[in-house]
């Protein structure tokens, strides 16, 4: 559950997390380092420096006992303390200082004062709220003193120039890590980029580049691409090869059948010829879909939209256009993602009485939604329904129209070339199926 919550902060890109992995242990270190060191070294310099005063101050108290009278201690320490450097008040009333007081960041100021109280039992306040100067008020012969005298003196100021330099070297480094980070980066980005396009249907130019590791992944990307090619260019090939060739046959089979007369017989074999033709027609449909027939550019999908229900209606089917959300274009193969509209539509009408289209435009997708209002898919049949070739009698009813079986399966494929996917459910709006064809920008 910690887990969970903690990655909810942690970058999701490959920059971020390399940057957080290089800098996040150099901080660390430092920060250790540097608190440690200034705790341990500059505490103890101070303690020493100000032991140092302490005793100049223990020396011009005993000088200002050794005198006749309170006058004469006061002169004493007068002299003293200007060739010790010490600034000397005897203020006639209470210190206006209550306390020890200092800023709540200063922490050298706390080794100070006890440092100070230690060693001198008539110490009665400090002031150390200005860190350029010392005030203390003690007890002396005389009475009340005040002593002023330069904080450098009780201080080191090295902690600020280590913390400067720190802070400047950190940079400097982060400066230089970012540069290099960006360079092991760029090739991966650049691998990213072409396999995200080769997902979409898109080839464009890559080259290998960068660390050994990433040239090897970009070497494998790039023959793993030339053989899916080369895979879909033979199947393709084969496929329409064995087409072509099975249409001279029928071709010569219905002839003869058409010779033959009007009896029974005649017709239930040109049916059946007619039936072999269907399947040829939608085997070179989902060849076509599978393969691309043409170059990606970019498109704007509602209008697809809307020539593609235009072309519903002048065949006579009830389509119509619902919403529309969002806009812009989107890079597709506007040819396959009409065909793929044509078979949503045509299977809404088949099955329903009327379709409702509708285009949602985001950053990342572009969702085109087909409804009806007929009998629609059970949950447990929808995967299947979009394999090639598969009818499903118990979910659709036949008798209302012919297929092959081929209309969900080629609108996969298209949504699975352009970097997306065909997704079945239920309409809340008509009851029927609901096919969301759902395109990557």
């Amino acid at each position: 559950m910690i887990v969970d919550w903690f990655k909810r902060f942690l970058p999701r890109g490959l920059y971020g997390r390399a940057a957080l992995i290089l800098i996040l242990p150099i901080v660390t270190i430092q920060l250790v380092v540097s608190i440690a060191f200034i705790q341990r070294h500059f505490e103890d310099v101070t303690e020493q420096m100000t032991e140092s005063i302490a005793v100049e101050l223990d020396l011009l108290l005993r000088q200002m006992a050794a005198a006749p009278d309170a006058e004469a201690a006061r002169q004493r320490a007068m002299a003293l303390g200007e060739a010790l450097g010490f600034d000397l008040s005897f203020p006639a009333a209470a210190w206006s200082v209550p306390g020890d007081g200092r800023v709540f960041y200063d922490l050298s100021g706390r080794v100070v004062i006890a440092t100070l109280h230690a060693r001198l039992a008539g110490i009665k306040a400090f002031d150390l709220s200005n860190l350029r100067r010392v005030r203390l008020l003690l007890d002396s012969p005389a009475g009340p003193m005040e002593v002023e005298f330069n904080r450098r003196r009780v201080s080191a100021s090295n902690p600020h120039q280590l913390l400067v330099l720190m802070i400047g070297t950190s940079l400097l480094m982060t400066l230089i890590a970012f540069f290099f980070l960006r360079n092991q980066l760029r090739p991966i980005r650049r691998l990213a980029r072409a396999a995200e396009a080769f997902g979409k249907g898109q080839v464009v130019p890559y080259r290998p580049a960068g660390a050994l590791e990433v040239r090897a992944a970009g070497r494998a990307f790039l023959e793993m691409r030339a053989r899916i090619e080369r895979q879909i260019e033979q199947r393709t090939l084969l496929l329409s090869g064995v087409s072509h060739d099975l249409r001279t046959p029928l071709t010569r089979l219905r002839l003869g059948l058409s010779m033959l007369g009007q009896d029974d017989d005649a017709a239930d074999m040109i049916r059946d010829v007619e039936e072999m033709e269907r399947l040829l027609d939608g085997f070179l449909a989902f060849v076509r879909a599978d393969h691309g027939d043409e170059d990606p550019r970019p498109a704007d999908p509602v209008e697809l939209v809307r020539m593609a229900v235009e072309d519903a209606r002048r065949g006579g089917q009830a389509a119509s256009l619902h919403s529309v959300s969002g806009g812009g274009t989107v890079v597709l193969r506007p040819q396959a993602v009409r065909r793929a509209l044509q078979n949503l539509i045509g299977n809404a009408v088949r099955y329903g009485r009327r379709a409702e289209v509708s285009v949602t435009l985001s950053d990342r997708s572009c969702r085109i939604t087909v409804e009806d209002d007929g009998p629609g898919i059970p949950p447990e049949l929808r995967e299947e329904a979009v394999k090639p070739f598969t009818r499903l009698d118990s979910a659709r009813n036949q008798n209302l129209g012919s297929g092959v079986g081929l209309g969900l399966a080629i609108t996969a494929d298209i949504a699975r070339s352009h970097g997306g996917e065909l997704r079945l459910g239920d309409s809340a709006r008509l009851g029927g199926l609901k096919a969301e064809l759902i395109l990557a920008r």
